[in-house]
C-alpha cells in the first residue's frame, strides 16, 4: 500500500493529514507550532505516522503548505496554502463555493468553481484583527476565560455591544471600556464577534466575491458554533463549519502530493 502526506505549517498550529492510494483520511495531527518550522513539521509527520501506523519508507510523497512550507526539507514540494484549501475542501464537500477561513493570524474568503478551483480569494495576514490571535486575546486576557467557552457566551448575549474600531488595539481599548462600565461580558463578547465577521465579510467583498451558496467555515475559529451562527445572520446564509475544520489544508497538500506520485509513476 502507497501512502502519502500533506504537512500544513501554520503560523501557531502545524497539522498533518497521511492518506493511503484510495484518498481515504488515516490520521490527522494538530501540534502548537514552534519557532522552528522545519522542526515543527517534523513532529507533527511523526505523530502522523504512529497514529497511523504507517512506516515512513511507505510514504511516496509529502507535499507542504502554510508560512512554514518552505522551511520544511523533509517534503518533495510545497504548495500555496490557498491552493491546499480549495483541494481539501472540495473533496470534503464537493458542493462548497465559498470558504470562510480563520487561522491563527490570518483570515481568508476564498471563491470555488464547481470543480474547486480558486476562483478570487482575499487574505488579511498583516493585522491580528479577524484571526483566531485576536480571539485568544479577547477570551484569555480580556475576559478570563477559555476559548472553548466563548460560544456558549456569546449565545447568551441579549444585547450586543458596537465594537466601533477595525484596529484590534483600539478595539482592545472598547472591550476594556466596556469592561469597567460593567456591561455583561456575553454583550461584549458578541459584540466583538459580529465586529470581526463585518470585517472578514467586507474584506471578501472588496475582492469582488459575492458569497455564493454552499458557504463552508474552517480554521481553529470554526470550531466556535456562535461564529459561525453571526456570519449567517451578517449574510443571511448559512455558514457551516467543517468537521475537522483545521484539517481542509493539509488534507489538500496530501492529496496533491498523491497525484504527484501517480502523474510520474504513470
Amino acid at each position: 500500500m502507497n501512502y502519502f502526506a500533506g504537512v500544513d505549517i501554520g503560523s501557531t498550529t502545524s497539522k498533518c493529514v497521511i492518506i493511503d492510494e484510495n484518498a481515504e483520511m488515516l490520521t490527522f495531527r494538530r501540534i502548537a507550532t514552534e519557532f522552528d518550522r522545519d522542526v515543527s513539521g517534523n513532529k507533527v509527520f511523526d505523530e502522523a505516522l504512529a497514529d497511523a501506523g504507517v512506516a515512513e519508507e511507505d510514504v511516496r510523497y509529502v507535499i507542504a503548505t502554510g508560512y512554514g512550507r518552505k522551511a520544511y526539507q523533509r517534503a518533495d514540494d510545497n504548495i500555496p496554502e490557498i491552493i491546499a484549501h480549495g483541494v481539501g475542501t472540495h473533496y470534503v464537500d464537493p458542493t462548497a463555493r465559498t470558504i470562510i477561513d480563520i487561522g491563527g493570524q490570518d483570515s481568508k474568503v476564498i471563491e470555488l468553481d464547481e470543480f474547486g478551483t480558486v476562483m478570487r480569494f482575499e487574505m488579511n495576514d498583516r493585522c491580528a484583527a479577524g484571526t483566531g490571535r485576536f480571539f485568544e486575546v479577547l477570551t484569555h486576557r480580556l475576559l478570563g476565560i477559555e476559548m472553548e467557552q466563548l460560544s456558549d457566551l456569546i449565545k447568551q448575549s441579549t444585547n450586543p455591544c458596537t465594537i466601533s474600531s477595525m484596529c484590534t488595539i483600539f478595539a482592545e481599548s472598547e472591550i476594556i471600556s466596556y469592561l469597567s462600565q460593567k456591561l455583561p461580558v456575553a454583550d461584549i463578547a458578541a459584540g466583538t464577534g459580529m465586529s470581526i465577521a463585518k470585517r472578514i465579510i467586507s474584506m471578501g467583498r472588496a475582492a469582488q466575491i459575492t458569497y455564493v451558496e454552499p458557504i463552508v467555515f474552517s480554521g481553529g475559529v470554526a470550531n466556535n458554533e456562535a461564529i459561525a451562527e453571526i456570519f449567517s445572520r451578517l449574510l443571511n446564509k448559512k455558514v457551516r463549519p467543517l468537521e475537522l475544520p483545521q484539517s481542509t489544508a493539509a488534507l489538500g497538500a496530501a492529496l496533491r502530493a498523491k497525484q504527484a506520485y501517480e502523474k510520474a509513476h504513470a
